[in-house]
């Protein structure tokens, strides 16, 4: 990229997809796309080639976001140990909030690729979350658990979200769940 007219562009292009995302989930078309930005394919082609490298542009950006808002976590100092674990798990990057990502869970038979791409940047993702496992336990305020086993459990729960339509089914946000998977990773499910 490197000049405004290009970054301008592609922002424009990605913050449309993902509108025609939240109305068509996966089968908006380019020819949608364009109708909607009331530009040629042609323009958008010379952006982005595909409709798959865009999901993937769309995937780095809202993880760039992501560790943008996991950075202003761990920098408060105001947050527990196990807040600030708490809100990098059950995060969202605010300009995704109103977008339904529950609708993610077609990516794994559609397009593997970008799902794959998902499933890493997750996978990077996760390194904090576990800095903070470890901080926490050498805090004393979280009890030696096994990492894998966490890291496998929180992974796992977030994969079912993206092999099934259970969000949608239940009308529960990606946001909501994964606050909740938070909840239960941190708190249990035991009343105390």
């Amino acid at each position: 990229m490197g000049n405004s007219v290009e970054d301008e562009l592609r922002v424009r292009i990605l913050d449309e997809a993902a509108k025609l995302f939240d109305e068509k989930s996966m089968r908006f078309t380019m020819d949608d796309l364009a109708r909607s930005l009331a530009m040629s394919k042609k323009t958008i082609y010379t952006v982005f080639r595909t409709k798959r490298s865009i999901m993937t542009a769309t995937i780095d950006r809202f993880f760039a976001e992501a560790y943008k808002e996991q950075k202003a976590i761990l920098a408060d100092a105001s947050l527990s140990t196990t807040e600030q674990l708490r809100r990098v798990i059950g995060s969202v990057p605010e300009r995704y909030i109103g977008h339904d990502l529950s609708q993610l869970y077609v990516l794994k038979d559609r397009y593997p690729s970008v799902y794959r791409h998902w499933h890493n940047c997750r996978e990077e993702y996760w390194n904090a979350v576990e800095v903070l496992i470890k901080k926490g336990i050498q805090e004393g305020d979280i009890r030696p658990v096994s990492m894998p086993i966490l890291k496998s459990m929180f992974q796992r729960t977030v994969e079912q979200f993206f092999q099934s339509d259970i969000l949608i089914k239940n009308k529960i946000a990606y946001r909501d769940a994964l606050s909740e998977v938070a909840d239960i990773l941190i708190d249990g499910i035991s009343v105390k």
